[in-house]
């Protein structure tokens, strides 16, 4: 019976931080998902890559997410963004392997929003992390997810 009402007061305790998360994502918050944005964008840039993937990535963002790359002119919504990713899955265009990794360098934290400078990098054999060059990329929050990833480089 113990056993029943831990698990219980688990699942309760998992249920009502879900709905804190919901109301109110601070710095750390933030942090944790972009930090695990890029390691599912990683994920879905390496060979081998599949449509599970690509759903596990956009299964962390709002639903009303917009990726917008002002060079690339690029403006998805969730649905235009699975799309894409499923176009160049088809193309075999992600060849990268579990080496390629991204990482974040810097961040400003604003009012719902993260400045974020980042890098794609390679892991080398003696495990030190080779960094390309640095990009910068802005972050918007709703509802405790992200809701908007806007590239500036």
């Amino acid at each position: 019976m113990k056993f029943f009402y831990k698990v219980g007061l688990v699942i309760t305790s998992l249920f009502l931080s879900n709905i804190a998360l919901a109301a109110n994502c601070d710095s750390a918050c933030q942090l944790i998902q972009i930090k695990s944005y890029f390691s599912a964008l990683d994920e879905v840039g390496r060979k081998g890559s599949t449509i599970k993937d690509i759903d596990s990535l956009l299964a962390m963002v709002h639903k009303d997410v917009k990726y917008i790359h002002v060079e690339y002119q690029a403006n998805f919504t969730k649905e235009s963004w699975r799309e894409a990713f499923i176009r160049n899955l088809n193309r075999g265009s992600y060849q990268k392997t579990k080496n390629n990794e991204a990482r974040v360098i810097n961040t400003i934290f604003g009012k719902n929003h993260v400045a974020v400078e980042y890098a794609h990098g390679v892991i080398n054999s003696d495990g030190t992390w080779k960094k390309n060059d640095a990009r910068l990329a802005l972050f918007g929050f709703k509802d405790g997810k992200i809701l908007l990833i806007k590239e500036l480089w």
